[in-house]
C-alpha cells in the first residue's frame, strides 16, 4: 500500500484527498447533528480521478464511504434514513467516478497505441537521412503536434542521384492521420525511384506528379476527408562540384539560404502548382538556379513552422529569428530553432512541423 501511494506516479498527491477525508470527518463529528458535511466527501474520489487511475480512485472512494459510516455512528447511528441515503449516494457517486476514470484510462491507452503505430509507420516511411550525403551535411527535426490522435503528412528525403548529384525533397500532404502517411508514401516512393533515373529536376517532378495522380486516390481517405487531396513540395538538385543548386517549388513555403550572417528567402521565379491537382492541364516545370557555395546552409521546412502561433496569436517569424542566430552547423541550427520555436508557442505546436538543414560542407568551415 505504501509503495502504491508514494512511489508510483502521482503518489505524493494522494495525501490531498486523504487529508480532505480526515478534515471533513473531524469537522462533521464535532458539528451539531443538523449540520451535514458528509456529502462533501465525494470531493476526495473526484479529485483523485484527476491524477490517479481507477485503483487509486476506488481506494479513496472506499475510504470516503468508510468515513461517512464513521460519521453516521456519531450522529444517530446507521439506521437513520438520512445517513443511509448519504452512504448509498456516496457509494454510487464514487463507483461512477471510478467507472469514468477506467473509461478515460482505456481511451488513453488506445490513443497511445494508435500514436505508437502511426509514429512507427511514419519513421519507416521517412527513413531519416544520414548526417552526411555526398558533400552535404544534413540534419532534420520532426515536431509532433499537440493533438496526439493525429499524425501529419510532412515528408522529406535526401538521396544520391546519377552524375554526382544529390536530390532533396520536402513536402506536406493535405490532411492528417494514417491516410496522410499513405499519401506521403506515394510521393516519397516516386521521388526515390525517379531521383535515380530522371536526367533533370523538371523530369523528376513530372514523374512524381504522374505517380501521385495515379495512386493518390487509392490511398486517400475520401470518406472521412472528401475535400481535395494534394501535396505541396520543394525539390532540390545539388551538384557535388559546382557552386550552385536548382530548385522547383510546387506550392511549398520558400527555403532560407544562410550564408555567413545573412539570411535570404529563396522565392521561386516561376513556381509550380502543388502536386496532385490532376484535373488541371499539366504545367511546365521550370527550375530556379541559385548560388549554393561551400559553407552555405539551406533551411527547408513545412508550414507547421511558420504557422506556429504564440499565446497572443502571432505567427513565428522564421526568417527574422534565424537571421539572429549565430553561424552554426546543421544540427546546432535545428536544435536552436527547435528551442526558439517552443519558446514562441509556449508549448506543443498546433500542427506537425518538419525541418531539414542541408549544408555544403567545406574543409575550411568546420562547425559542430
Amino acid at each position: 500500500m505504501d509503495h502504491l501511494l508514494t512511489r508510483s506516479p502521482g503518489g505524493a498527491l494522494m495525501v490531498i484527498p486523504l487529508a480532505l477525508i480526515v478534515v471533513i470527518s473531524a469537522v462533521d463529528v464535532r458539528s451539531p447533528e443538523y449540520v451535514h458535511l458528509g456529502p462533501l466527501l465525494v470531493i476526495a474520489p473526484a479529485l483523485t480521478a484527476s491524477f490517479g487511475g481507477p485503483l487509486r480512485t476506488a481506494m479513496v472512494g472506499g475510504a470516503a464511504v468508510a468515513a461517512q459510516i464513521f460519521i453516521a455512528v456519531f450522529h444517530g447511528g446507521l439506521t437513520t434514513a438520512n445517513h443511509v441515503a448519504q452512504i448509498i449516494a456516496l457509494a454510487v457517486l464514487s463507483a461512477l467516478v471510478v467507472f469514468f476514470c477506467h473509461v478515460r484510462e482505456r481511451r488513453g491507452q488506445e490513443l497511445t497505441r494508435v500514436r505508437s503505430v502511426a509514429e512507427t509507420a511514419q519513421r519507416v516511411l521517412l527513413r531519416p537521412p544520414p548526417g552526411r550525403v555526398g558533400p552535404l551535411r544534413v540534419a532534420w527535426r520532426y515536431l509532433a503536434a499537440e493533438d496526439d490522435t493525429q499524425i501529419g503528412g510532412d515528408l522529406f528525403a535526401v538521396t544520391r542521384a546519377g552524375g554526382r548529384n544529390s536530390r532533396v525533397i520536402i513536402g506536406d500532404v493535405r490532411g492528417k492521420g494514417l491516410a496522410a502517411i499513405g499519401e506521403a508514401s506515394v510521393v516519397l516512393g516516386a521521388f526515390r525511384e525517379g531521383a535515380r533515373r530522371c536526367p533533370g529536376l523538371p523530369e523528376l517532378v513530372e514523374v512524381i506528379e504522374e505517380s501521385v495522380c495515379q495512386d493518390l486516390e487509392d490511398v486517400s481517405d475520401t470518406t472521412a476527408d472528401p475535400g481535395e487531396h494534394f501535396v505541396t513540395g520543394l525539390l532540390l538538385q545539388i551538384p557535388d562540384d559546382e557552386g550552385h543548386a536548382e530548385m522547383i517549388n510546387c506550392g511549398h513555403p520558400p527555403p532560407l539560404l544562410l550564408r555567413d550572417r545573412r539570411t535570404t528567402v529563396l522565392y521561386a521565379a516561376r513556381p509550380s502548382p502543388p502536386l496532385g491537382l490532376c484535373g488541371l492541364p499539366a504545367p511546365e516545370h521550370h527550375g530556379d538556379v541559385f548560388a549554393f557555395e561551400r559553407g552555405d546552409t539551406l533551411l527547408l521546412y513545412t508550414d507547421g513552422v511558420i504557422e506556429a502561433r504564440s499565446p497572443e496569436g502571432e505567427f513565428y517569424p522564421l526568417a527574422e529569428r534565424v537571421a539572429s542566430f549565430p553561424p552554426s552547423g546543421p544540427e546546432a541550427l535545428l536544435e536552436r530553432l527547435h528551442r526558439d520555436l517552443v519558446a514562441h508557442t509556449g508549448g506543443p505546436l498546433g500542427d506537425d512541423a518538419a525541418m531539414l538543414a542541408v549544408e555544403r560542407a567545406s574543409s575550411d568551415v568546420i562547425r559542430p
